[in-house]
């Protein structure tokens, strides 16, 4: 199992005429059945996905309807305990809490994979490795 973070769920969405490749590959990641996500991305996902200053933002409904539709996937709640442990990640290697969040919610699901685009590729967290799946490499 994969941990997706956010910038994948936007992607998949993106009719930007630059990002069509990292739109096609998001929606193969996510035609996959080794996807995991969490209840932040999900978060974060409506939050962007829905603002007024993105070129072209979805409606209320429309991001709603792709929030349930990710449901299809396992996701990870936001315990205290995930808070916590988070907070101790974000102390031991200097990150965002945010970031830490999402390793420490991959961590919880098992994942010992992270796609992001947001934290270093090829980077190893205490056993959760960062991988950007619209890297080159």
């Amino acid at each position: 199992m994969r941990f997706v973070d956010t910038n994948v769920l936007l992607y998949a969405i993106s009719r930007e005429s630059s990002e069509r490749t990292k739109a096609r590959r998001a929606n193969e990641i996510l035609d996959g059945r080794d996807v995991v996500l969490s209840v932040q991305v999900l978060q974060e996902f409506y939050v962007q996905a829905t603002r007024e200053s993105r070129r072209d933002p979805l409606s209320h409904e429309q991001a709603m309807a792709l929030v349930e539709s990710f449901l299809r996937f396992p996701v990870v709640e936001t315990t205290t305990e995930l808070v916590l442990a988070a907070i101790v990640t974000r102390d031991r290697f200097g990150i965002s809490y945010w970031d830490a969040a999402i390793l420490e919610s991959a961590r919880a699901a098992g994942c010992d994979v992270v796609w992001s685009e947001d934290l270093h590729h090829g980077t190893d967290y205490g056993g959760i490795l960062v991988e950007d799946p619209f890297g080159e490499d």
